[in-house]
């Protein structure tokens, strides 16, 4: 079940650097991507800065209505997370051809996409240059969605033998998010 984060926490949800999908939706076209170079930019107005090449059909999809869903899928989610990296949305109905379930956002168009740990419902800000030059995308987030069963209170809780975040690092391989640390405080 997911639970609202308030906007001040939303970095929290990305933070850890996991591999992200991006949904994005115009018209009647709709598409969902992976991607592995997103990150928080900003805390007020919470932003991320995400890199979507620039031949996508999400770029395409972006640019086309303004606005995206930023996810955390969780391990659980591994081969679905490869899957829509590998092909394209021009080409195939990712949605269909690989039965990913959705549920409208609060604020977007854009589906949000069942399973995830966390979703963030965005808006493109105006940076042409950047996108131009960098493949690079501003986004404000306008909500922010933890699964309640990972999220508590302020922070994740991943637990061992359950769903976590993960890490793309080549080719198909990836890496779950580990153990929790903390420097104790005096």
């Amino acid at each position: 079940m997911r639970t609202a984060v308030p906007l001040e926490l939303a970095y929290r949800l990305l933070n850890h650097g996991p591999t992200t999908l991006i949904s994005t939706a115009h018209g009647d076209r709709r598409n969902v991507m992976a991607a592995a170079w997103v990150m928080p930019l900003d805390f007020d107005p919470p932003k991320l800065a995400a890199v979507i090449a620039a031949d996508t059909y999400t770029r395409e999809l972006l640019s086309a209505s303004g606005e995206c869903v930023v996810m955390a899928p969780t391990s659980e989610q591994l081969e679905l997370s490869y899957a829509v990296g590998s092909c394209c949305g021009r080409e195939i109905d990712k949605f269909a051809r690989y039965a990913i379930a959705t549920e409208p956002a609060s604020i977007v168009r854009a589906p949000l996409v069942r399973g995830c740990a966390a979703w963030l419902e965005c808006r493109v800000l105006p940076e042409p240059a950047l996108a131009e030059r960098y493949d690079l995308f501003v986004l404000e987030v306008l909500a922010a969605f933890a699964e309640d069963r990972l999220w508590s209170g302020k922070e994740w809780r991943f637990e061992a033998s359950g769903p976590r975040t993960i890490h793309h690092s080549k080719g198909g391989v990836f890496f779950a998010t580990g153990e929790r640390l903390a420097v104790p405080r005096s």
